[in-house]
């Protein structure tokens, strides 16, 4: 599943235009936490003088990004409300790790290098996501992204015609696609229009 995971960020960031380094090929021992650590990220042609990047990342606020380590937190059937953050301690404990400040003073050398953390959902209601977001700020996080945000683009961008063989999650997003099993949610959102349009031509 881990590789799944990972499948599905480094796509999102090539979409976007980076360069995706994985940290780390091997498996740590059983016992050892260090391999928290999963991308460091680099736009080549980051957008300068761009408003600041917002928290919350997605395609808009992306090209501001210059580097970037990513941390995947990919607990599915979790959403990151502020209960479930204080009451799990070890998912920030990746930012004291000797293996993530190694990758700091590796990395960070040249221009800002933000910590991202890749998480399942965030609350809905503004308060609690506010809160959330707050811990996050709080314990070291520069920014997060979720699953679904990357999977929308992803499909989006998957087109049909396309054989997508060097990559299988590119491959199987088109495939599910060109079975009508993946709708494009800013398709979906237009379709009730478009029947009420042609119901008033009547």
């Amino acid at each position: 599943m881990a590789a799944v995971n990972e499948s599905i960020v480094r796509e999102y960031f090539e979409l976007h235009g980076f360069l995706v380094h994985q940290y780390r090929k091997y498996v740590a021992p059983a016992g050892r936490e260090d391999d928290d650590l999963d991308f460091f990220v680099f736009n080549p042609r980051p957008q300068t003088g761009t408003e600041e990047t917002q928290f919350v990342l997605g395609a808009a606020s992306l090209p501001s990004i210059e580097r970037a380590l990513v941390v995947i937190k990919a607990w599915h059937t979790e959403t990151f409300t502020p209960a479930a953050l204080n009451n799990a301690p070890e998912l920030f404990r990746f930012l004291k790790q000797k293996a993530f400040q190694k990758a700091v003073r590796d990395f960070g050398q040249e221009g800002h290098l933000r910590k991202i953390l890749v998480v399942p959902a965030l609350p809905q209601d503004t308060q609690s996501r506010d809160q959330s977001i707050a811990i996050f700020r709080a314990n070291g996080i520069d920014a997060v992204i979720s699953f679904r945000t990357m999977l929308t683009e992803l499909v989006a961008k998957v087109e049909r015609n396309r054989n997508y063989q060097k990559s299988d999650l590119l491959q199987t997003l088109r495939i599910l696609k060109n079975y009508d099993l993946l709708k494009e949610p800013q398709l979906e959102l237009f379709k009730p229009h478009r029947k009420s349009s042609k119901a008033s031509k009547r």
